[in-house]
């Protein structure tokens, strides 16, 4: 059994290891940000550069461990696994909602 998510975020894990850029507007705001690695996305075009990017340089998938909430935020603590050193990783992706959308999403180690 998976760790309960909301719609938005459950769309967003599975984009994620899908690889899938497509599916991004059904997940994020128009304007939506994602920092990662200490550089700050934002809107449907860079996160989809984004997407991309990483995709090619990790060839990583994202597995949800554990879900909390935090300061109005939703953090879901990940095992992220690919083509990197010390993979697999314990990453906590932060979320913002607004609707039934991500606004924010912050990887933090």
């Amino acid at each position: 059994m998976g760790v309960p998510l909301s719609r938005p975020i459950e769309l967003f894990i599975a984009s994620e290891n899908a690889h899938d850029t497509d599916a991004l507007a059904m997940c994020f705001t128009t304007n939506a940000t994602v920092t990662d690695e200490g550089r700050t996305m934002t809107g449907l075009k860079g996160i989809a550069a984004w997407r991309r990017q990483t995709a090619r340089k990790y060839h990583h998938t994202v597995e949800p461990v554990a879900v909390a909430a935090r300061d109005g935020r939703t953090v879901v603590s990940t095992k992220l696994s690919g083509h990197f050193p010390g993979s697999p990783a314990t990453l906590d992706f932060v979320f913002d909602l607004e609707g039934d959308k991500i606004a924010s999403l912050e990887i933090e180690s």
